[in-house]
């Protein structure tokens, strides 16, 4: 890996370097790759909300919502007020919708003053919104979310058509859109009785009795990363892509058809090399003992940065292609490989925690399945100390 300059701060003292410990890289031109990929598998006049919370799923949401925008995206989703504020900041102008709920007149007040839209689960903020922006000169752009069978956010989907009439006849806002939220689209199959389906009958009817009013719902979108694989008839004016959009799908059976390309690395570099013998335990608790003579490899990256302490003694990296194991507890700060088998491992060397190093890969799943958990939660926790630097990409990338 070639190495950048060493960093200089204001005062003309070298700052530490980047990659001297562990960081993560993130292809941009993967991000807008997968856009302009999932641009091109979206229903004719359907259009793509690039989800950027949570930090962009830890890839830092300004420069992949650049990028995304770059590969056809036409506005952000974004679970909170300074999300959506960190995009403006930025200088990002598209459509911002905040998918959280935003209940405090001083938040709304910040949409109107940001032009972000805040997602409504009833009267009570529209009335809010109402009041926040009589007089201002414009009306305060919404959308009205429906719960369908998700049991979290928005309102009731029967009381769909009744809000949207009543939202409408406020003159100080304007009703830009109308969804829902897919709680089991990632399900295998199509079942008429299946969740996924229920949900978009309900959402359906809601749509149907808006029209039969005369009233105008804004952008309709019900699907996620999942339901925009599943099927074209989820996908409405609009769709709502988050982990896709990084190079994910979120299960085996979606979207084997796209070529989506993951845009995050971790990486991580050696700090010492020891050579214990057999019968030696290694970190806290001694959950591993060496069963020969072994060379032992300490990396600076933990759990304070994002790497799982039950991945102890499951976890795998890789150097030059090959699998190297990890061996004892995961610490806070540091994690031990065991290199006995890995000659050219060195003080200094670079292994790779998750993506590609050398033709092989570790994809997310390689962590959450034995934890019994999600792509999602694995590529949200890799924690700000990690620097996020630029990744030059794969050939056949645009740069």
């Amino acid at each position: 890996m070639t190495e950048a300059s060493p960093a200089i701060s204001p005062s003309g003292d070298p700052w530490p370097h980047p990659r001297q410990r562990a960081w993560v890289e993130v292809c941009e031109a993967a991000v807008q790759r997968n856009a302009r990929t999932l641009m091109r598998s979206l229903a004719p006049g359907c259009n793509l909300m690039a989800v950027v919370k949570a930090d962009g799923y830890g890839h830092g949401a300004v420069p992949v919502a650049r990028a995304a925008a770059a590969g056809g995206a036409s506005c952000f989703g974004v679970a909170t007020l300074q999300e959506g504020v960190e995009l403006r900041q930025a200088g990002l102008l598209q459509p911002v919708l905040v998918l959280g709920n935003l209940t405090q007149p001083e938040e709304l007040r910040a949409c109107l003053h940001w032009q972000l839209m805040p997602t409504l689960s009833g009267m009570r903020e529209a009335l809010l919104c109402q009041n926040l922006a009589a007089g201002s000169g414009r009306p305060m752009a919404v959308q009205l979310k429906l719960d369908t069978g998700m049991a979290r956010l928005g309102a009731p989907w029967q009381e769909g058509r009744r809000l949207v009439e009543a939202i409408s006849g406020l003159e100080a806002v304007e009703l830009a859109g109308l969804y829902s939220h897919l709680a089991d689209a990632d399900a295998p199959g199509l079942e008429l009785d299946s969740l996924t389906a229920l949900q978009q009958q309900r959402f359906e009817q809601v749509l149907i009795g808006v029209q039969q009013a005369g009233l105008a719902s804004g952008c309709r979108h019900l699907a996620n990363s999942a339901g925009t694989l599943r099927s074209a008839q989820l996908h409405y004016d609009m769709v709502r892509v988050g982990l896709a959009l990084y190079g994910h799908r979120p299960a085996l059976h979606l979207g084997a058809d796209l070529e989506l390309q993951p845009a995050m690395q971790v990486r991580a570099r050696v700090s010492l090399i020891r050579e214990v013998p057999a019968g030696v335990g290694v970190s806290y608790g001694h959950r591993f003992t060496t069963r020969r003579p072994s060379r032992l490899a300490v990396v600076g990256i933990g759990y304070a940065d994002g790497v799982p302490r039950l991945l102890s003694n499951r976890l795998q990296v890789l150097h030059q292609g090959q699998l190297i194991p990890q061996v004892g507890a995961i610490t806070m700060d540091q994690l031990v490989l065991d290199v006995t088998d890995q000659p050219a491992v060195e003080v200094g060397s670079v292994v790779t925690l998750l993506g590609e190093d050398g033709g092989a890969v570790i994809d997310p799943q390689a962590w959450s399945e034995p934890m019994g958990t999600i792509p999602w939660e694995i590529l949200c926790g890799f924690k700000h100390r990690l620097p996020r630097l630029p990744q030059r990409c794969a050939s056949g990338l645009m740069d």
